[in-house]
């Protein structure tokens, strides 16, 4: 099995108390992925978690908190963003009209040799290139495993 990269929409869910099925889903995915060893995120995808848990949602996760979890997710191995990355995610920008943010979680994916993305802000099962877009709350982890 391929390792499975993760975006940052999948982690904040996974903390996100006011959707608790949604929660528990998003939960069930990250459980396989500690088991199996294949969870991958980037530098980008910590960033934006750190940031969006401890500003923008209700209520906040304390600092001490959300610095827990970015160090226990570094060592998923965190894809660090280099000029290669760029130049990928702008390739990818343009021919699949995504957001540059968005472009650069795909091209950290594929850089990781991962072949599915979950995430919550692309389409489901969205092809784009060798990385495919699964949305937890859609696919069960069950689903991807069999």
């Amino acid at each position: 099995m391929s390792p499975v990269f993760v975006d940052t929409s999948v982690l904040i869910l996974s903390e996100d108390g006011a959707r608790p099925e949604a929660r528990e889903q998003a939960l069930a995915w990250l459980r396989q992925l500690w088991q199996r060893r294949l969870g991958r995120i980037s530098t980008q995808v910590l960033n934006d978690f750190y940031r969006d848990v401890t500003a923008r949602i209700q209520p906040p996760m304390p600092a001490g908190d959300a610095r827990a979890e970015v160090r226990r997710y570094q060592r998923w191995n965190p894809w660090a963003i280099d000029h290669a990355t760029v130049e990928s995610a702008w390739s990818i920008e343009s021919r699949f009209g995504l957001a540059y943010a968005d472009a650069l979680i795909v091209a950290a994916a594929k850089a990781q040799g991962c072949e599915l993305l979950l995430s919550l802000d692309l389409r489901h099962q969205l092809q784009l290139d060798s990385v495919q877009i699964i949305n937890p709350l859609v696919m069960d982890p069950e689903q991807w495993i069999a």
